[in-house]
């Protein structure tokens, strides 16, 4: 007999008098998979993303924060930060909304600060584009061509402005901005039959709110309150939802008997099965499924 077929006894008794504890089933979080939106006007997607950081010359780190415009390949921004933090891009897309309004999509990668390893992958970042009207969208992981136009451009302006680097983050920011001022006004782009991106790029009618209007919610649907910890209350139980959606609103639609799909705003987060009384990430059931 092995070792640890005798220890099988002693394993069953702790069991039974509950001695035990029994392993948490990890929540899975899943990819929606290849983006599919399309983009036919100017603002129908933004697509964002860091260009991988370098160190000036003073030797502080660089962290280009890029932001374009999918119809017209228009630069919107790039600015050189500190870091990849919310405090730092969170400004950013605030003063771009103000000048050029909120597009309808923003599309990302799934690091740092657009995704998360929460539900839907949502971030403090990107749950604030959903409370704007805005949608998330993220590649698949490890696929960058599905951000395609957004990469070619990071080639050019790798190539531009960081070789070499400037003096200081200042002094880059000027590289920056010149290099966007050619790129978006005076660089015509075989891809835009020669046309410049200024040309065909508008501002979006939507602007940015003074004030940001509370998640609204279909009369069917169940709305509950998020908690600092990142839960709801349903049938006197407390279910986790995300820290991420704490002190908003999440709407549950019935879609069969104790099936609940979750929302936050516009944004599917999973489902809630009251027999097991989890909500299981949509996107990961999703592929499991397919697989």
């Amino acid at each position: 007999m092995e070792f640890s077929d005798a220890l099988d006894p002693v394993c069953d008794i702790l069991s039974r008098h509950g001695l035990v504890p029994k392993q948490r089933r990890r929540r899975h979080i899943g990819h929606p998979g290849k983006p599919i939106s399309q983009i036919l006007a100017p603002n129908d997607l933004w697509s964002a993303d860091f260009k991988g950081q370098f160190k000036t010359s003073d030797g502080l780190y660089c962290y280009p924060l890029t932001v374009t415009d999918g119809f017209s390949r228009f630069l919107l921004g790039c600015q050189a930060l500190s870091s990849t933090s919310v405090a730092e891009a969170k400004p950013v897309f605030t003063r771009l909304f103000k000048e050029f309004g909120l597009p309808r999509r923003i599309r990302t990668d799934n690091g740092v600060p657009f995704a998360t390893n929460t539900l839907a992958r949502l971030s403090q970042l990107s749950a604030w584009w959903v409370r704007l009207g805005i949608l998330p969208e993220f590649i698949e992981p490890g696929k960058p061509q599905q951000n395609g136009r957004h990469e070619r451009m990071h080639r050019t302006l790798k190539a531009e402005t960081t070789r070499p680097p400037a003096n200081t983050s200042r002094a880059q920011q000027r590289k920056f901005d010149r290099f966007r001022h050619e790129f978006n006004f005076e660089r015509p782009h075989e891809a835009l039959d020669q046309q410049t991106p200024a040309s065909l790029y508008a501002t979006s009618p939507r602007a940015m709110p003074t004030k940001i209007p509370p998640l609204e919610y279909p009369d069917r649907f169940e709305v509950r309150y998020v908690s600092a910890n990142g839960g709801i209350r349903w049938n006197k139980q407390w279910v986790n939802v995300s820290t991420v959606c704490a002190g908003e609103h999440v709407g549950l639609e019935e879609i069969d008997d104790g099936i609940w799909n979750v929302y936050f705003g516009p944004l599917k987060l999973g489902r809630l099965l009251e027999r097991h009384m989890r909500i299981e990430d949509a996107f990961g059931r999703l592929k499991r499924k397919n697989m």
